[in-house]
């Protein structure tokens, strides 16, 4: 089944907020050995940016731009959202099917909103989800940690099994793409 990495909202504006999310780096380098992995298996690799109308991600704004510690190809696709689920208002949908997509490995920020939706919302559409369970992040909240929080989306996902996509949550050098 042919694969594709999703990193959704890994962007200047959310990873240079002081204090950074939980594993910022580590997230950053498990991230790049991913995007790595899929274009040496010939799977794309769709860098998904959250935009807002105020200058916080201002849509060609430092805020809004990649993460300068990515790894980003010539190849690699850029994807514009504007809201947490990177399908809804966006040619995702239309790109992976064009491309013959089976698959879905999904990274980046934030864990509890924008990375949580997209992995719903891909399971709903069929697809089987591959949660990268170290290679997503997010900032500490009041009520847990960023670390906390995490580990709850790689417990809670999975076990969600009223969608036709399959959600597991795979290591980072556990993870292996189709092309």
């Amino acid at each position: 089944m042919k694969s594709a990495l999703l990193v959704i909202d890994v962007q200047h504006g959310l990873f240079e907020q002081t204090p950074r999310p939980f594993e910022a780096e580590a997230v950053v380098e498990r991230i790049n050995t991913l995007a790595a992995k899929a274009r040496a298996a010939g799977a794309p690799v769709i860098f998904i940016q959250h935009e807002t109308p105020d200058d916080e991600l201002a849509y060609n704004s430092v805020n809004w731009q990649l993460q300068p510690g990515l790894q980003v190809k010539d190849s690699d696709i850029k994807l514009r959202k504007k809201t947490s689920d990177s399908f809804l208002g966006t040619e995702l949908q239309e790109l992976l099917v064009a491309r013959h997509i089976g698959q879905v490995v999904i990274c980046g920020y934030a864990s509890e909103f924008c990375l949580d939706t997209t992995v719903r919302s891909a399971a709903a559409l069929g697809y089987p989800v591959l949660l990268a369970s170290d290679a997503h992040t997010t900032h500490d909240k009041p009520h847990a940690t960023g670390q906390q929080i995490r580990a709850h989306e790689n417990a809670t996902l999975p076990n969600i099994d009223s969608f036709d996509g399959k959600i597991t949550a795979v290591a980072t050098a556990e993870l292996h793409f189709a092309a």
